[in-house]
């Protein structure tokens, strides 16, 4: 998921940068000093279709969606959020993991919540056969999209949480709390 993120957010910058350097060109043909030294060139060249991409706001704002979700699955399993536990850190290896198990349970509702939501919006969507302004693609498919990358990372979070409750009865750790932590092996 992480990968097909990356691609797409890959995608996403080239398409931008495709309609920056566009818009740049055409802002640039149509400035009066070209106009004026090479008429002929800035003509044919806007005849060409010089200018920014359409509809490239509709294609990020759909595929950074996306994007977001489809690393989520991928940072939560390797436990790449962010933490802090400035106080925490003061309690026992026994209360942290307890802390550990019900944080990790709340988020995997909270990923639930996130999914379940999303698939609503996305029938909602359907219903309403709305589109986007632009390109006219139905908004539905951005929801899909987003709301595959949320059930994925909804069931890694249930993964984790599961994981999480093991850990805490066996008293071994299975994947450990932070990158580079040494998992014993059983």
């Amino acid at each position: 998921m992480a990968a097909l993120g990356g691609l797409v957010l890959s995608g996403l910058i080239l398409l931008m940068c495709l309609s920056v350097v566009g818009r740049t060109l055409n802002t640039v043909l149509h400035a009066a000093a070209v106009q004026a030294l090479m008429p002929g060139f800035a003509d044919w060249a806007l005849s060409t279709g010089i200018g920014p991409i359409e509809g490239d706001f509709e294609l990020v704002e759909a595929g950074i969606a996306f994007s977001i979700f489809a690393f989520m699955p991928y940072c939560h399993i390797t436990l790449g959020h962010a933490s802090v536990d400035i106080f925490t850190s003061w309690f026992s290896e026994r209360a942290q993991k307890i802390q550990g198990v019900l944080i990790e349970m709340l988020f995997a509702v909270v990923l639930v919540v996130i999914a379940v939501q999303l698939e609503a919006g996305m029938q909602s969507k359907m219903r309403s056969g709305q589109t986007t302004f632009l390109l006219q693609f139905p908004i539905w498919w951005a929801y899909a999209l987003s709301f595959f990358g949320a059930a994925v990372a909804a069931i890694v979070g249930i993964y984790m949480a599961i994981v999480r409750v093991v850990e805490l009865a066996s008293g071994k750790t299975l994947i450990g709390d932070a990158i580079g932590d040494d998992i014993e092996q059983s």
